[in-house]
């Protein structure tokens, strides 16, 4: 299980997402400098203990409307060859030392992890606390069998598509929407999902939809 360091980063991940946020096609703040708050997530395991794996929610306040964005992160101890645009920024951690931190849809091992935990082979882990799962998270999945790790990645203005040679495509949330009643309904078509709760600006706690599957498994 990955250990969570009680520990100073330099920058923060809310200061690196501070400037990375805005440009993105699926951000929905305006012309001014978000405020953010860390507000949700959890974290999966690297199976070989190098790479950081955390799903982050942060929250936005700086709009006329609150918004809450999804930001998988994959954190590394060097850079990661060929994914240069993928970059959120470094940071000094006080244990681990420099920590390159990558948008984790470009990150080949985040992605695995995330394919895993929706085939029902790994669990969630809670983000502050080690060795705990993450008793929010709700992964669903209508069909057995594996699934493919060779995705293209698309970011477009409503999320991000992990898209298969095969078909399947998986998409994940990046501007989030809580479900109607507090409720998550599967779309049609869809063949899985991670669904997450996080923490709205009025401190009340919403739940929606992290990512959804839609297609079947690898031939």
């Amino acid at each position: 299980m990955a250990v969570i360091h009680r520990t100073t980063l330099q920058p923060t991940k809310l200061e690196l997402l501070t400037s990375w946020l805005p440009s993105r096609p699926w951000y929905r703040g305006g012309t001014g400098e978000p405020r953010l708050a860390k507000a949700g997530g959890f974290r999966l395991d690297d199976p070989q203990g190098e790479v950081g794996i955390e799903f982050m929610v942060v929250t936005d306040a700086s709009g006329p409307q609150p918004a809450a964005y999804l930001v998988p992160l994959a954190y590394r101890g060097a850079s990661l060859e060929g994914a240069e645009h993928a970059l959120v920024g470094t940071m000094e951690h006080g244990v681990l030392g420099r920590r390159w931190a990558y948008d984790g849809c470009h990150d080949p091992v985040l992605v695995a992890q995330l394919v895993t935990l929706i085939e029902g082979r790994a669990q969630a882990q809670n983000q502050n606390i080690s060795d705990t799962p993450a008793q929010e998270v709700v992964v669903s999945r209508a069909e057995e069998g594996s699934l493919s790790t060779d995705f293209t990645v698309t970011d477009d203005r409503e999320g991000t598509a992990l898209t298969t040679p095969q078909g399947p495509v998986l998409r994940l949330h990046r501007a989030l929407q809580p479900a109607a009643d507090g409720l998550f309904v599967p779309p049609q078509g869809a063949t899985g999902h991670v669904v997450g709760s996080w923490e709205a600006p009025d401190g009340t706690r919403a739940q929606g939809a992290f990512a959804v599957l839609h297609g079947g498994s690898r031939a």
